[in-house]
C-alpha cells in the first residue's frame, strides 16, 4: 500500500508538515507496514516558504523591511541555493497579518518591503524569484515594489510621490533610470490564482479595496489613481498590461511583475507541486490524501485540494479531503477529481476547541478512512 499524504496547512493551527504528520499517524495505526509519503502542499498563500524548503531542503533567510505601512519588520525569505531560487511570500513584508483592523488603509499602504525582499535576494544571487502574492495590505500598483528597485514615481513638480495608491493620483513620470539592471537576468514567477484585471469593476480596487480599509469613495479614487498608474507605464514600456488576467492581484502587484519584471502567473498550487515532487511520489500509489482548513466551493479557485485532484487525475489515484469543516458547495469538487471528503469534528465543537485538538482530530480521522478504506477493500 502506497499513500501520499499532501495536505495544505490549517489556519492558525497546524502547518502543513504538521498536518502530514498527524495523518501519517493515524494511517500508521491500520497499514503499519504502508509506504507513506508526506509532501506538504501550499497554494502560493500562508505557509508557501515553509512547505517548498520542507520539500527542497532550502534555508530559511530573513530582511529588516519596511512593512506596510513603513514599519520596520523582520521578513523571513526562503533560499534554494542549488537552483538559487528564493521563495518570497509577499505577506511577510506587505501584508494584512502586520496590522491590526484600525490600521488597514488601502490609499496608503506600500509594497515598498517586497521589493526589499526582492533586493535581499537579487543580493543573494538570485536567478528565479517565485514571489506568493496572497494576502496583501495594499492597493498601490505594486508601485512600491518598484521604487524600492529603483523607479522614480514623480509628480508636476519633479517630486517624488508619498507612498500609496491614492498618490498616483498625481502621477506625472515615471524614472526607471536607477532601476536595478540585475532584474533582467532574474526569472520572476507570480504564484497567484487571481485573475482580476487592474482596473474597472472586477479590478484590484473594487473587488478587494474593501477589505483593506477602503471606502466606497476610497474605491473610486483608488481605480483612477491607477488607472494613472497604467496610463504611464504603457507610455513608457510601449505595452499596457492592465486587461492582463491577474493584473489585479495583491493589489495590482500583478501588474507591476508583469509590466516591469516580465513575470509569469501560475496557480500558486502549481509552481509548490512541481517543485515537491508531487507528481512523481504519486506515481504507482494507491491513495492520497490532501486537505485544508474550510474545503468548500470556494477551494475551485485554485486551493491546494484542487491542485492535488488535477495533478493525481492524470496519475489516476483517488483522492480523499480531511478538512476542519465542509462548507458550502463542497460537494462540486466531486466533479474536479475528489473521490470524498470529511470533516475532523465528530460533534458540537467551538473553533477554539477545534483549533487546540487539530492534531488529534486529524491522527482520529485518519484512522478511521483507513479502516474504512481496509472494509470496502475486503469486499
Amino acid at each position: 500500500m502506497k499513500i501520499v499524504i499532501a495536505p495544505d496547512s490549517f489556519k492558525d493551527s497546524l502547518s502543513a508538515q504538521a498536518v502530514a504528520d498527524a495523518i501519517a499517524s493515524g494511517l500508521a495505526e491500520v497499514w503499519p507496514h504502508a509506504e507513506l509519503i508526506k509532501c506538504p502542499m501550499a497554494d502560493g498563500g500562508e505557509g508557501t516558504i515553509e512547505a517548498l524548503l520542507a520539500a527542497c531542503n532550502g534555508e530559511l533567510m530573513s530582511a529588516r523591511v519596511n512593512g506596510p505601512l513603513g514599519q520596520p519588520v523582520e521578513a523571513q525569505w526562503g533560499w534554494l541555493a542549488e537552483s538559487r531560487t528564493a521563495i518570497i511570500e509577499m505577506a511577510m513584508a506587505s501584508g494584512l497579518q502586520l496590522l491590526t483592523l484600525e490600521q488597514r488603509d488601502a490609499c496608503v499602504t506600500s509594497t515598498a518591503g517586497t521589493g526589499q525582499l526582492i533586493l535581499a535576494a537579487l543580493d543573494a544571487g538570485a536567478r528565479r524569484i517565485i514571489l506568493a502574492i496572497g494576502g496583501s495590505a495594499t492597493n498601490d500598483g505594486g508601485s512600491g515594489m518598484l521604487a524600492a528597485l529603483g523607479a522614480r514615481f514623480l509628480d508636476a513638480d519633479h517630486q517624488p510621490l508619498p507612498p500609496g495608491g491614492l498618490a498616483l493620483a498625481d502621477l506625472a513620470r515615471i524614472d526607471l533610470s536607477g532601476f536595478d539592471p540585475r532584474l533582467s537576468d532574474v526569472r520572476v514567477e507570480i504564484a497567484a490564482d487571481v485573475d482580476n484585471p487592474l482596473c474597472g469593476p472586477n479590478g484590484a480596487s473594487h473587488i478587494f479595496g474593501p477589505q483593506k480599509g477602503a471606502s466606497p469613495e476610497q474605491v473610486i479614487a483608488l481605480d483612477a489613481a491607477l488607472g494613472r498608474f497604467a496610463d504611464h507605464s504603457a507610455h513608457i514600456l510601449g505595452l499596457d498590461q492592465r486587461n492582463s488576467p491577474g493584473s489585479g492581484a495583491a493589489g495590482g502587484m500583478g501588474f507591476a511583475a508583469k509590466a516591469y519584471l516580465n513575470a509569469s502567473f501560475r496557480p500558486g498550487v502549481e509552481v509548490v507541486a512541481d517543485l515537491t515532487g508531487l507528481e512523481q511520489a504519486l506515481i504507482g500509489a494507491d491513495l492520497v490524501i490532501t486537505g485544508e482548513g474550510r474545503f468548500d466551493a470556494q477551494t475551485l479557485r485554485g486551493k491546494t485540494p484542487l491542485g492535488v485532484a488535477r495533478v493525481a487525475q492524470r496519475q489516476r489515484v483517488p483522492v480523499l479531503v480531511l478538512a476542519g469543516t465542509l462548507g458550502e458547495g463542497y460537494e462540486q469538487l466531486y466533479q474536479h477529481g475528489i473521490s470524498a471528503a470529511f470533516a475532523l469534528t465528530s460533534g458540537p465543537m467551538s473553533l477554539e476547541q477545534a483549533c487546540r485538538d487539530t492534531r488529534r482530530l486529524l491522527h482520529d480521522r485518519a484512522r478511521d478512512v483507513a479502516r474504512v478504506w481496509q472494509l470496502a477493500a475486503r469486499h
